[in-house]
């Protein structure tokens, strides 16, 4: 089979090729890193590749297939975002505080996805920290679109939807504690789930967006998330917040459809500020749902905006975390971060204390819209990827000025509330800029969120669609 068609594969079609030996895990191996060779110098999103070892990882996964042994993700290549730790491999969370950190033990879903047979290819970039919603450090520096080398894959976990979009994995492993994995998939045109809080266990993260991060799977289709989701899911005694069994495969069960569900759409969730044409592309792909047998409604939504309370946060637990090595840090951390660090001379822990009330507050709001609907439907981000000089991103969308956080509204009050939520490619700009339409769950119910995303991909296909590297 020839090298570029592997590069495309899911990875569901790869491991059962390679059970079935009709695929080689050697030979994907050998493609994937003929891709890396071919896209990551011009998008810069693998920052560490483990050549050899996934060579050394293909040829055992040959030798196991041969005597019949069976894994759920056999030889399929996946990245790791930088700030997971992977046993025996650098991980600077992109910060020159860890350039040469090397941890002793292996991330929860690390463990698991080498169970299952998966093979580590390498780390993705992210911004220092895992901080902003784009893809930058002093590091590495920027990871480039796919779409458009000139414009940001978005973050934090861009490193990793640009290594999907691209074709180098078909799967990619990321992180959300403000829509980390949605953001940057829906400016990739892929793929991207966030588990409900606890759902994917984890321990020894650093101390940022406590209670508010889930680690999840970004690729090109929603059954490889399903089958990403069986293999990392699951509680740990390691993770007092991680939820017990779910007791089913969610690949399994992934085309059950949803026949008479309801779902609410909204434009801007009451607040937000958004380019037209994305409200269009988005009202039009939620409006389809409908030849699934769904109902879909345009609703009018008012809940409270955390913008400023997520900044607070934010800053709030990053100083804690860097504690007295303040100094030292100001002098190697990102520019941007830097104009942020006065905040924290404001804050007190009362501050901190309000936005867990707000959350308490925007649960509330939340919770009412769930009472009647069984999906919310959101753009995911209020533009399509921007030009890499406009740093954070634009400060007026649709002639109106916006916050720092004004063209990512939509992806993090679901951080504070703890949902599943996903990115799905919906569309086009005029410009060939990807657009992402979010699918937020009731509590818990992640495998709504999949099997909705999985009605649409039926009806909207998006696999075929490349980015014209």
């Amino acid at each position: 089979m020839p090298g570029g068609e592997l590069c495309w594969m899911s990875a569901v079609e790869l491991s059962r090729g390679i059970a079935a030996g009709e695929i080689s895990p050697v030979d994907v191996v050998e493609a994937v890193l003929k891709r890396v060779r071919e896209c990551n110098p011009k998008i810069n999103a693998v920052v560490t590749l483990l050549e050899e070892e996934a060579r050394r990882e293909a040829e055992r996964v040959e030798e196991e297939a041969k005597r019949g042994v069976r894994r759920p993700m056999f030889g399929v290549p996946v990245t790791i975002k930088d700030n997971i730790l992977t046993k025996g491999v650098r991980t600077t969370f992109g910060s020159k505080m860890f350039e040469n950190f090397v941890p002793k033990e292996d991330a929860i879903l690390v463990e698991r996805l080498k169970e299952a047979g998966a093979i580590i290819l390498g780390k993705t970039n992210l911004p220092e920290f895992a901080l902003i919603p784009i893809t930058d450090n002093l590091l590495f520096g920027a990871t480039r679109n796919p779409w458009d080398l000139e414009r940001t894959p978005g973050g934090s976990s861009g490193g990793a939807a640009a290594a999907v979009a691209s074709g180098i994995c078909p799967v990619a492993i990321g992180n959300d504690g403000g829509g980390s994995i949605r953001i940057p998939s829906a400016l990739c045109g892929v793929y991207g789930f966030k588990p409900s809080l606890g759902r994917v266990p984890s321990c020894h993260d650093i101390p940022v967006f406590l209670d508010m991060v889930s680690n999840g799977p970004i690729t090109r289709t929603v059954a490889d998330a399903a089958l990403v989701m069986d293999v990392i899911s699951g509680p740990d005694e390691r993770d007092r917040l991680s939820l017990p069994a779910v007791g089913f495969s969610y690949l399994e069960r992934l085309d059950e459809g949803v026949e008479g569900k309801r779902f609410a759409y909204s434009p801007n969730l009451g607040y937000a500020t958004v380019e037209p044409e994305v409200e269009e592309l988005t009202r039009r792909a939620a409006s389809s749902f409908e030849k699934s047998g769904a109902e879909v409604e345009e609703v009018k939504v008012d809940i409270p905006n955390l913008e400023g309370e997520m900044v607070t946060l934010v800053v709030a637990e990053v100083v804690a975390m860097i504690g007295d090595r303040l100094e030292e840090w100001k002098s190697v951390a990102y520019p941007l971060y830097l104009s942020f660090l006065p905040l924290a001379d404001t804050l007190s822990f009362r501050d901190y204390i309000k936005v867990r009330v707000r959350r308490e507050e925007l649960w509330d709001s939340v919770r009412k819209i769930f009472e009647k609907y069984d999906f919310l439907l959101t753009p995911t981000t209020a533009v399509p990827a921007f030009k890499l000089e406009e740093g954070m991103g634009p400060t007026e969308i649709a002639g109106t000025p916006v916050g720092p956080l004004g063209w990512m509204p939509f992806t993090y009050p679901f951080n504070f509330t703890g949902q599943p939520a996903a990115s799905i490619p919906c569309g086009f700009t005029k410009n060939g800029l990807p657009v992402g339409l979010q699918i937020v769950g009731r509590r818990h119910d992640d495998l709504g969120v999949l099997q909705a995303s999985r009605a649409f991909e039926k009806v909207n296909p998006w696999r075929d669609k490349k980015p014209p590297l």
